[in-house]
């Protein structure tokens, strides 16, 4: 067992805090790899804070990984030493159900393997990124170009391929129009990629203070939803609605803006139910979907694809001593638009 520090919540209330953990034996077909940065998702706040359900601690949350292969197992083909790689919200699945072995992991029939707060193959319990290093099974592994620098590329692990897994999935390209709601972490990723795919792009936020960021990451228009005249402006002018925020909205408000045949995909995840009346959507054949990361093979395709496009999220590099702080500025959406840890502070 490698023993490596780590930053672990211990309760729903606590704080994280310094702590050890142990790594597996490298086996045959693992990876070793020096964490270099960890993004910091929301997910990993509703996660230490058990807004999702009970969670057993102490845990170490991060699944937006980005560093550099120190040793792999004895029968690794796809990586060697020195290479810069990349991990994201899962380390495994079952590799054999019709999901799986259409590359679609991230809906593994038997559930995947998260990066934190599951259950491993060797029993034991999966612990994430906030740590100084971590082992994966190779075909987890995702291999970063060396047109991203890492520190910009571990959030493409968790945000980055959250957004590109439902703009591909959607047809999204030139002439496409989209609507994203929130310009977050999720939301200003989402922007990026939807104008490099050709896409008119509108971001829709419940204020203007963004709007010069907006338009910087890409942005055609940038609307203010707490304008009473937005939605009736915007009424049937998107084929594509990406909902990026973890807050509940008028979803029926927000369905009145598709087209004949769009789709409001949800990858934000509110903690209340969403409801949706029959008729925001019958009268224009319109769709209200979700969207959850994307398979190992699209994952590698997104960051191949940014890399090509020069993309990378926007980051404030943080130190682990400074998590805690992190966490409540995101709750008061005070970052543009990523915290990421560099492990060498752990």
């Amino acid at each position: 067992m490698l023993t490596v520090n780590a930053y672990a919540a211990t309760s729903a209330t606590g704080p994280l805090t310094p702590t050890t953990i142990e790594r597996r034996d490298l086996g045959p077909h693992d990876v070793l790899i020096d964490i270099a940065f960890s993004g910091i998702c929301h997910s990993d706040i509703h996660t230490a804070r058990s807004e999702w359900g009970a969670t057993n601690y102490p845990i170490v949350v991060g699944h937006e990984i980005a560093g550099v292969v120190r040793e792999v197992g004895a029968e690794v083909t796809k990586f060697a030493a020195g290479d810069r790689v990349g991990v994201g919200c899962m380390v495994d699945s079952c590799r054999e159900c019709d999901n799986c072995r259409k590359g679609l992991e991230q809906y593994c029939l038997n559930g995947n393997v998260g990066t934190y707060g599951a259950v491993d193959r060797d029993g034991r319990p999966t612990q994430g990124g906030y740590a100084q290093a971590i082992v994966v099974t190779e075909d987890f592994v995702l291999r970063i170009p060396d047109g991203l620098a890492l520190d910009v590329a571990a959030p493409l692990l968790c945000a980055g391929i959250t957004t590109y897994s439902p703009l591909r999935h959607w047809g999204v390209g030139r002439g496409s129009r989209v609507a994203v709601i929130g310009l977050g972490g999720l939301g200003h990723m989402a922007v990026k990629l939807a104008h490099a795919m050709g896409a008119e792009v509108t971001v829709l936020s419940q204020s203007l203070k963004k709007q010069e960021d907006g338009l910087r990451l890409g942005a055609d228009h940038y609307y203010a939803t707490g304008d009473e005249e937005t939605f009736a402006r915007l009424a049937g002018s998107f084929d594509v609605v990406l909902n990026t925020v973890s807050a509940k909205i008028d979803l029926d408000a927000y369905l009145g803006l598709l087209a004949v045949d769009g789709t409001l995909v949800n990858v934000g995840a509110p903690e209340e139910p969403l409801s949706v009346l029959a008729f925001s959507l019958i009268p224009a054949r319109r769709s209200f979907a979700g969207s959850m990361i994307g398979g190992i093979a699209e994952t590698q395709e997104m960051l191949d694809f940014c890399a090509e496009h020069g993309l990378g999220a926007e980051i404030e590099v943080i130190r682990a001593e400074q998590i805690n702080e992190a966490y409540e500025r995101v709750l008061a959406s005070d970052v543009r638009y990523r915290f990421v840890i560099d492990a060498s502070t752990f």
